[in-house]
């Protein structure tokens, strides 16, 4: 199971998303570019001391991002408020990434196109949208409970 973050806009949602990373034990991809510097120095800077604990992943852009993941086989799930299908109704896979788009402005076209799959976390009418890493953390609950848990 591994996670990534799509341009990620919020230094601190960010550090929240790659603790929960080093905490269950799975694998976190940055997809650059990022609104804060993305370096162990600046995550150190800013207090991650979980950073050591972290298999931490960065991609340069994209393309990047979609050639590796193309390469090791593995299924994009990506978590977004336009799609229908909730995420409790998706059967997960040990080799998932589930991806979440930026605070701002989720992902472009081509994303949701690349998308193996496409869900919601579904919410009371007229809000807007959970917090991004309190979703990556349901998503993962959720995703590692169905899978058996741990893959390393």
């Amino acid at each position: 199971m591994r996670i990534a973050l799509y341009q990620p806009d919020i230094p601190q949602n960010t550090g929240t998303m790659l603790r929960l990373a080093a905490c269950l034990g799975i694998e976190a991809h940055l997809i650059a570019p990022a609104a804060f510097p993305m370096s162990d120095r600046a995550f150190r800077r800013a207090g991650m001391d979980y950073l050591d604990a972290v298999a931490l992943v960065r991609h340069a852009s994209w393309p990047a991002f979609e050639t590796w993941r193309k390469a090791q086989g593995c299924r994009l799930v990506l978590f977004t408020t336009t799609a229908t299908k909730s995420y409790l109704d998706h059967a997960f896979r040990a080799d998932d990434v589930l991806l979440f788009g930026r605070e701002s402005a989720g992902v472009p076209p081509e994303v949701h196109a690349a998308a193996d799959a496409r869900l919601v976390i579904p919410m009371r009418p007229g809000l807007r949208s959970l917090n991004v890493a309190v979703a990556a953390a349901m998503a993962v609950g959720e995703a590692l409970r169905q899978t058996g848990g741990f893959t390393r």
